[in-house]
């Protein structure tokens, strides 16, 4: 009864403890991008006097190219003099021409964060008063378009290359070691291998592009390739590619020297590429860390060697899935999985998963903010579908766990009725060994015993694949290398997400800058509402500056922003204005189109003070629109 009930507990235990460590933590590889937090001059404003520089300050230390920052005036001229340099902290400043004229001003930053992701922006302020500006999509290159998504696929190409290599290596030598013979685990050691050095070539070639014009025809600049192997991302892909040439080194002892060894021989020899393959498997996982995400924010020095421990043991469960998935379906008869093969690695997945929880719980520390920020940000709301796929996945590997326990029983009768075959299949050998020495006929004596050899191993190959469970156990291991893809892609995007901690806190920082500096400078009444058209792209916040919010003439400037705090160019927004107590209005404005994220009304006349009612309306798409609204004492 104990060992019936035991596994079951044990599996409930993984399947709580996988599931919580996804809840408190996530994607252990995603971490803080760069935000803005704050401007001077502020977003919006208007300032009486022109300003002598413009200064940005971000959530953590950024990297700056003499164009990272640049001021343009209403008619697309740069205004700004020299090169941004580093204020204080994570400050960075621009001096600007001297005598500058009236009329609303661009502000485009393209940057790259500490944990190398690419993040730009825009945004605007007036000197006397806001003006047109023909300035329009300006900080929306880098990280995007198609450099950006062929990008996005050689991330998940390499960490798919890296998980195949050290999962599918992990599991010859700590699971199956008679697969080092097997030409499908073979293949799919080496496919691992060639994706993950094709694919960090592919890297470090897009690299330049990637953070800096988002064209394709960049892609073969040697010139911004030599400024990539200036920077830390430039040296961690380098350093994968050293260390990809000593894992080449031990494929060929793994598949080779020691595939030729006896099974006692091999005691001796396992060891030593145990140790080997840990230390480039580690290194490998260190590519990562020393250039991303674990390498800034709070505690750096505890964190990449955590995001390391991580990444091994993603590598060492999903890895060693695929690696068992190909020794259910490619194995030859002669050399099946063993039972014991697939109880070992059973072990040592729940160990990984184990790993993967602790280690996803102290990012999450690290990262994730509040619980708020599971549906407030896009990187929460990939999060929850995170979860949901490593819930789904661990049920399938409980499932998995049952086959393989019946599985036991059935290789153990398997053997009893194999057993009278053999001798069968001897005494034949033997017969028609006898035939041919009596006949003198060797090459006819070798030829049946070839053909009996290949009747045995079919005869064993159709028991073993009509087996149910060992069926059922297939069937379940291939559903969960299929949830182990869409896994991997999501978790590809998660780390290219901004975190729910970074973006909270630009947000509140952004609202809270811009909701002063309105205050003082640009309006009596401010409103802010937000928004969310239920489309793609669907929400964000949009805020009504009205000046001096008094009968008669008035001036409106409209704002839309996406959550994150940065504007938001949508195709349409319409403002109406109602005094429901004096059954006046609805009175519509559209208002006219400054430049990104930016609309305005110069004129519009209220008759008559009382509690107005301001609706605004959104449309984000051709079909998505929403209308919100708040009501404000005007007069």
């Amino acid at each position: 009864m104990t060992r019936t009930i035991t596994p079951r507990l044990r599996t409930l235990v993984l399947l709580l403890l996988a599931v919580t460590g996804a809840l408190l933590a996530g994607a252990g590889p995603a971490s803080a991008h760069a935000a803005l937090t704050g401007s001077d001059p502020a977003q919006g404003v208007v300032v009486d006097k022109a300003p002598t520089q413009v200064s940005l300050t971000f959530s953590e230390k950024v990297a700056m190219s003499d164009d990272s920052l640049q001021v343009l005036n209403p008619k697309g001229k740069k205004v700004e003099v020299g090169s941004p340099t580093n204020v204080s902290g994570t400050t960075y400043a621009v001096k600007l021409r001297s005598g500058l004229g009236k009329g609303t001003y661009t502000v485009a930053y393209q940057v790259v964060s500490a944990d190398s992701h690419p993040v730009s922006g825009a945004y605007t302020f007036s000197i006397g008063a806001p003006s047109q500006t023909v300035v329009s999509g300006v900080g929306t290159a880098a990280g995007g378009g198609v450099v950006g998504w062929l990008y996005a696929f050689g991330r998940y190409a390499s960490y798919a290359g890296f998980i195949v290599l050290a999962g599918g290596a992990a599991f010859v030598l700590a699971c199956w070691q008679r697969g080092s013979g097997v030409r499908a685990v073979q293949r799919l050691v080496v496919g691992g291998w060639l994706a993950l050095t094709a694919a960090t070539l592919w890297l470090l070639l897009l690299r330049g592009s990637y953070t800096s014009s988002g064209k394709f025809a960049d892609v073969f600049d040697l010139d911004l390739l030599g400024q990539v192997l200036q920077t830390k991302t430039g040296a961690a892909l380098v350093s994968r590619l050293l260390l990809l040439a000593a894992a080449a080194l031990f494929i060929a002892v793994l598949f080779g020297a020691f595939n030729r060894r006896e099974d006692e021989e091999k005691r001796d020899l396992t060891f030593g590429l145990a140790v080997g393959g840990v230390v480039v498997a580690a290194g490998l996982a260190a590519s990562w860390a020393m250039a991303e995400h674990a390498s800034t924010g709070l505690q750096p020095a505890i964190a990449m060697p955590v995001d390391v421990l991580h990444l091994l043991a993603v590598a060492a469960w999903l890895g060693g899935l695929t690696a068992l998935l190909v020794a259910l379906y490619r194995a030859p008869a002669d050399t099946p999985v063993e039972t014991a093969a697939v109880h070992r690695f059973s072990r040592l997945a729940f160990g990984a998963v184990l790993v993967v929880v602790a280690t996803g719980t102290y990012q999450s520390w690290r990262q994730l903010g509040s619980w708020s920020a599971f549906t407030e940000t896009r990187y929460g709301q990939l999060l929850l579908v995170k979860i949901g796929l490593v819930a789904l996945l661990v049920g399938i590997a409980w499932i998995s766990r049952r086959w393989t326990g019946r599985l036991a029983d059935t290789v153990t009768a398997a053997k009893k009725v194999k057993q009278p075959e053999k001798e069968h299949v001897s005494a034949s050998k033997g017969t028609g060994a006898g035939k041919g020495a009596a006949s003198g006929d060797g090459k006819r004596a070798a030829q049946l015993a070839r053909q009996r050899a290949a009747v045995a191993a079919a005869r064993q190959k159709q028991l073993r694949d009509g087996d149910p469970n060992r069926f059922g156990l297939r069937r379940s291991v291939l559903a969960e290398a299929g949830v182990a893809v869409v896994l991997l892609a999501v978790t590809t995007w998660l780390t290219q997400t901004e975190p729910g901690r970074t973006e909270q806190d630009a947000k509140s920082a952004t609202s809270s800058s811009s909701s002063s500096s309105a205050s003082s400078s640009s309006g009596a009444l401010t409103l802010d509402m937000p928004f969310d058209t239920g489309g793609t792209d669907g929400k964000g916040l949009v805020r009504i500056d009205l000046d001096p919010a008094r009968v008669g003439g008035n001036e409106m400037h409209v704002y839309v922003q996406r959550p994150n705090g940065r504007a938001f160019d949508v195709p349409e927004v319409k403002v109406a204005f109602t005094l429901t107590a004096k059954k006046i209005g609805p009175l519509p404005v559209t208002p006219d189109h400054v430049t990104t994220g930016h609309w305005s009304a110069a004129g519009l006349q209220i008759p008559m003070a009382g509690d107005w009612k301001i609706a605004v309306t959104v449309r984000t798409s051709d079909i998505d629109q929403v209308t919100v609204s708040k009501n404000a004492q005007i007069g």
